[in-house]
């Protein structure tokens, strides 16, 4: 089984070094979070080197939120044509039903 590599955003990252300067104890952080106790470490390290740009990420956050909006988007496009196909259904048994009780005509009469 594949595992998946966790990502976590900058203010997750944030919050746990905030607890670790407060002074809670490394390995209950890693407990509570589920991380790996090395991760605190180079995070800090990350920070102290060059605080503005750490923990830029690379957008994912951002690249989920548009391809939920067009996911929404084609579904509301796909309810909308669901809705027309339904009508125009409705309409043709309508017809076929008339048609069925017009009486016959017969021409050689």
């Amino acid at each position: 089984m594949k595992k998946t590599r966790r990502r976590y955003d900058r203010d997750f990252k944030i919050s746990v070094l905030a607890e670790l300067e407060a002074g809670k104890p490394l390995a209950q952080i890693a407990r509570e979070y589920g991380i790996h106790p090395s991760l605190p470490c180079r995070w800090k390290v990350e920070l102290a080197e060059n605080p503005e740009k750490a923990f830029m990420g690379n957008g994912n956050k951002y690249k989920d939120q548009a391809k939920i909006a067009e996911l929404e988007r084609l579904l509301g496009q796909a309810h909308a044509e669901i809705d027309l196909l339904k009508k125009a259904f409705a309409m043709t048994q309508k017809k076929v039903r008339e048609e069925r009780r017009k009486p016959m005509l017969r021409d050689d009469i």
